[in-house]
């Protein structure tokens, strides 16, 4: 009888587990799926935009970096007024690139939240002239433009608080040590009942985000992550949540500004920015190209991630001009050929190089830099190469930055698997093509020649 009992159970306890697991599955795919995202830096370090006392050369990381005290900074976000803000604009931005969610920071390290927040006077709508609520405006538009809306949130980092230590990269070495120097006095556990669970609570419940998105988790112990990813998936079971909630309680891995160099599965995301920094800094002009940012797209696509693209709005309220024209580019691109970024897979390999060598997939994965901040390790040249990604039996051909009229993919030969049809996205008329035992060469015609130089070929094979 007891066994019979006990083998109820454990069968009823594998029917509940199983919906579990495929909801948990499929949330993730259709995450995955989306394939491209807004990430949008925006904080009282906007309005400093890198300028501080004389210096010009200051990052998101001002506060920090300069030992700005906390009565000085915030007398300057008391006066934080971007009257330029416009929530549709960001979100139709999004859209316009071809983009399905965005991220915003609703606390970054300085502690300041960018939103409404019952629990800590310390916020936008109450501290500042402006008395609005933004990430209410942007979940408001998101909804509207069907974007889905993830919440950037700073864990193990807060510099307006007493109770933040932190290691890295070594003891004390991105915690507000000028305001509160004793460093062993620190109580994560107090910061964390005080501030950290009240916050995500309240963001959760208020703005119904769809993404999770936690940074820098430093000394946040296993328990307390725990119990946040318990608190949200209780808010809402198909909310998602990245690495950086900690202790292996995410479900995608994080990289930051930069790709792999191998096909990652199941689940990852690359945040890159778009200039050179997070933020909004008067002095940052480095902007990658349109071709760059599609490349970057592609070769994150192809090993299966995802890419949350990074601009930093201004402390008026703007997404600056060459931010939006390059986002325009990418959508265009993306209305050609979005087929081949959108629900797709890796395929058997990533890619080869313009000399056909394959690039297998047992290459040595991503090593984590020990760099912050400033770090940006995306490759700065342009190189003319082929990825690969696929859906169902499709596989498409992506050809970066390709200035020669043939396109020769030697990992495509007959002896492997035989190619039954072959077209290019955007261009209408039959494409002269040849398979052979050494490859399939593709010529592109010079009517399809385009200045962003991304050519995507959708192959079917014969059975």
């Amino acid at each position: 009888m007891k066994k019979t009992f006990l083998l109820v159970i454990l069968l009823l306890g594998i029917t509940l587990i199983k919906p579990l697991m495929a909801q948990g599955n499929k949330k993730m795919e259709m995450w995955n799926e989306d394939k491209f995202g807004l990430f949008l830096h925006w904080g009282v370090y906007s309005k400093i935009a890198g300028e501080w006392k004389g210096r010009t050369d200051y990052s998101e990381f001002v506060m920090l970096t300069a030992k700005i005290p906390i009565k000085e900074y915030e007398a300057i976000a008391s006066t934080f007024n971007p009257a330029k803000f416009d929530a549709e604009k960001w979100v139709l931005a999004a859209k316009s690139a071809g983009m399905k969610y965005v991220v915003y920071t609703s606390k970054h390290h300085e502690g300041f939240a960018m939103y409404h927040s019952n629990s800590s006077p310390y916020n936008i709508s109450s501290f500042t002239p402006f008395k609005r609520d933004p990430l209410k405006e942007l979940a408001e538009a998101c909804r509207k433009h069907h974007i889905k809306l993830g919440i950037y949130y700073s864990l193990g980092r807060d510099w307006h608080d007493p109770d933040v230590p932190t290691i890295w990269p070594s003891k004390g070495g991105r915690s507000n040590t000028w305001d509160f120097p004793n460093e062993d006095a620190k109580d994560i556990s107090k910061y964390y009942e005080r501030k950290v669970k009240p916050q995500v609570k309240e963001l959760m419940m208020q703005y119904k985000p769809a993404i999770m998105w936690f940074d820098t988790p430093e000394m946040i112990k296993p328990e307390q992550s725990k119990e946040l990813r318990e608190i949200i998936l209780s808010i809402n079971p198909n909310c998602i949540i990245d690495d950086r909630i900690g202790n292996s309680m995410g479900d995608f891995a994080t990289i930051e500004q930069k790709g792999s160099n191998k096909i990652i599965k199941p689940y990852w995301e690359s945040c890159i920015t778009m200039s050179k920094n997070w933020g909004y800094m008067h002095a940052d002009k480095a902007f990658k190209s349109p071709e760059k940012l599609i490349g970057l797209l592609v070769d994150i696509a192809s090993k299966g991630g995802n890419f949350l693209l990074n601009v930093g709005p201004s402390p008026e309220g703007e997404i600056r001009n060459e931010n939006l024209e390059r986002l325009k580019t990418i959508g265009n691109w993306m209305s050609v050929n979005g087929e081949a970024i959108y629900g797709t897979t890796s395929w058997k390999i990533y890619g080869e190089d313009a000399d056909s060598a394959a690039y297998k997939t047992s290459e040595q994965g991503y090593k984590a830099e020990e760099k912050d901040a400033l770090f940006d390790g995306t490759a700065k040249n342009l190189v003319q190469d082929i990825r690969f990604t696929k859906k169902g039996k499709i596989v498409y051909i992506i050809a970066r930055s390709w200035r020669d009229s043939i396109v020769f993919i030697k990992t495509l030969n007959s002896s492997d698997q035989k190619v039954a049809s072959l077209s290019m996205l955007g261009y209408q008329a039959k494409l002269k093509w040849i398979q052979t035992d050494k490859g399939l060469s593709i010529t592109i015609p010079e009517k399809a020649k385009s200045e962003v130089p991304m050519y995507v070929f959708k192959v079917n094979f014969i059975n």
